[in-house]
């Protein structure tokens, strides 16, 4: 008795017939119903999806009047490090953070507002 033999008779093992892909294609034809009702809600359910007004009131704020200077800090930043400019290991995440919390204090009332 070799060892890979030993091996073989304590650790079952499982091998692909070719009767199995008959049950497959049972399986498979039992799921294709089910499939196109999956799609069909999706597509009902993409419809019904209004379209996101934050993005568009993000945009506003990033250029309004309290915002642009961190924006443009930002811009600046990113040109800056990009460029090989900044110091080794620089990133431009507190730029990213200044404005963002400038952004949402802007966004939230007007947002808000459209919601009700």
């Amino acid at each position: 008795m070799t060892f890979a033999t030993f091996l073989s008779s304590l650790i079952p093992s499982a091998s692909c017939d070719a009767p199995e892909e008959k049950e497959e294609k049972v399986e498979a034809d039992a799921e294709e119903p089910e499939e196109k009702e999956a799609e069909g809600e999706e597509e009902e359910e993409e419809e019904e999806e209004p379209e996101d007004q934050m993005v568009g009131l993000r945009e506003a704020c990033q250029q309004s009047g309290s915002c642009v200077k961190f924006t443009e800090h930002f811009a600046h930043c990113q040109e800056k490090v990009e460029a090989g400019e900044g110091f080794k290991g620089e990133d431009c995440v507190e730029e990213m953070f200044h404005m963002m919390h400038c952004v949402d204090n802007c966004v939230a009332p007007k947002l808000f507002a459209k919601l009700r």
